[in-house]
């Protein structure tokens, strides 16, 4: 007898393609996806552990879930990803409405954890990588997106001082090579014309086969032999993990989009060495630099942390000092919020109000950056992969090679297909635009 789950995804990417991995595995013991959250027989929040308050925005969704099934039977309620890391046993502590937690690593236990539940409950949160890696490996993945996420690598092994991913997600692991290129060639198959390569580390990725060490770059290089896929990208990226053989995919790869996310989290040599990053600001403008030299056309964002213990007003003006020498179109930037266990955790905390006013002359910069870029795509003519239809709307979703959202009249039989689209005008964060007629799709 079929049952339905409700999966509901926070935060990464990473999480998103471990959400649909989970469904690939408990469709085969009879649950199937539902859309409408309040008649689920299982209900799975997969939570992320990075941003402000993450432990307590869980437990208020599960509050309002109780509300939806006041008058119903209550489904099996699965806590799962980095918060159930984290929190383990003590979210069974505190909230009786949880049934299950079970931590990233351990997602291969979920069938078994299902088909034997009698409403016991249960904590399922051991760092083993390669046992749930080779679980998913017999397991089709089954996404038919346009534009698919792949995990190729999991863990960290960097250790700065305000990230709990070492804590959540264990030490760094590459999956096998061949695996991850059986998977990429589903996925190809069921339709995908973009494929991301994910990992907290994704540029650490590094497999031993036969003695000869296999890298991000050999993955790009045996995905660009596919005729179907049409672009590449990965995230995230260290700087310390920017090698040559990568860089120089930039200029060997026709698919590999010209877009790098690249955190930098502080633009300061002393705050860096107090977050342990293990890189400093000349190496980051060196590899901006090279990849410039190789292609002009290619952009970057980044992340950034402000506020960070420690950070002096000199420190500040680093940071918009490397605004002035690369111009970032699309970044990430937010106040240092402490993380139970990290080594961050203890240190005194700036003001308040003086990180609150930093963030606002930051972001400031840097949406400018973004508003100018997508002012100066007006009126051109731009490539587009064209993903989907919106929602009771006549207009379609895509990206261009630079992962801005763009938004346009066109057909449905574009989606799947490389367009040209005449950008008529844009915002902050989307373009908007035509379809070109009698311009040929790729």
């Amino acid at each position: 007898m079929s049952k339905k789950v409700f999966i509901k995804t926070f935060g990464c990417q990473m999480n998103e393609y471990d959400s649909n991995r989970i469904y690939d595995s408990i469709k085969n013991i009879g649950y199937f996806k539902t859309k409408d959250q309040s008649n689920a027989d299982c209900y799975i929040l997969n939570t992320c552990h990075i941003r402000d308050k993450a432990k307590e925005k869980v437990y208020h969704e599960i509050g309002r879930i109780k509300k939806l099934y006041e008058k119903k039977n209550k489904p099996i309620m699965i806590v799962a990803g980095c918060v159930a890391q984290a929190e383990n046993q003590e979210m069974l502590n505190r909230e009786s409405y949880i049934d299950l937690i079970i931590g990233p690593q351990s997602y291969h236990k979920i069938n078994s954890l299902l088909e034997t539940f009698e409403g016991n409950k249960i904590e399922e949160t051991e760092f083993d990588s390669v046992s749930k890696f080779r679980y998913f490996d017999n397991i089709q993945n089954d996404s038919s997106k346009v534009s698919s996420f792949l995990t190729i690598q999991e863990g960290c092994d960097k250790f700065c001082h305000f990230c709990v991913v070492p804590y959540t997600r264990g030490p760094e692991y590459s999956r096998p090579f061949k695996k991850i290129i059986k998977e990429a060639e589903a996925l190809i198959k069921n339709g995908s014309r973009e494929i991301t390569l994910l990992g907290q580390n994704v540029n650490a990725y590094s497999y031993n086969d036969c003695n000869k060490e296999l890298r991000i770059s050999n993955l790009i290089s045996e995905l660009e032999k596919y005729n179907e896929l049409k672009r590449i990208r990965y995230t995230t990226s260290h700087p310390i993990d920017m090698t040559e053989d990568l860089i120089e995919c930039y200029s060997t790869s026709k698919k590999l989009m010209p877009f790098v996310h690249l955190p930098v989290q502080s633009g300061s040599d002393k705050i860096l060495k107090l977050m342990n990053r293990k890189h400093k600001i000349q190496d980051y403008l060196d590899i901006h630099d090279k990849l410039k030299k190789i292609n002009i056309e290619i952009k970057f964002s980044s992340d950034f942390i402000v506020g960070y213990p420690g950070e002096t007003e000199a420190d500040f003006k680093d940071t918009l000092n490397l605004l002035e020498k690369i111009d970032f179109i699309n970044s990430y930037s937010f106040i240092f919020s402490p993380r139970p266990g990290t080594r961050a955790a203890s240190l005194e905390l700036i003001d308040k109000e003086i990180s609150k006013h930093r963030l606002e002359i930051l972001q400031e910069k840097l949406f400018n950056n973004q508003i100018k870029f997508n002012k100066s795509m007006e009126g051109s003519l731009i490539e587009v992969l064209a993903e989907n239809k919106l929602n009771q709307q006549d207009k379609f979703f895509g990206r261009n090679k630079f992962l801005t959202p763009v938004i346009f009249d066109g057909y449905n039989e574009n989606i799947g297909k490389v367009v040209k689209i005449r950008i008529e005008n844009s915002n902050q964060n989307t373009l908007f635009g035509k379809v070109e007629k009698n311009m040929k799709a790729a």
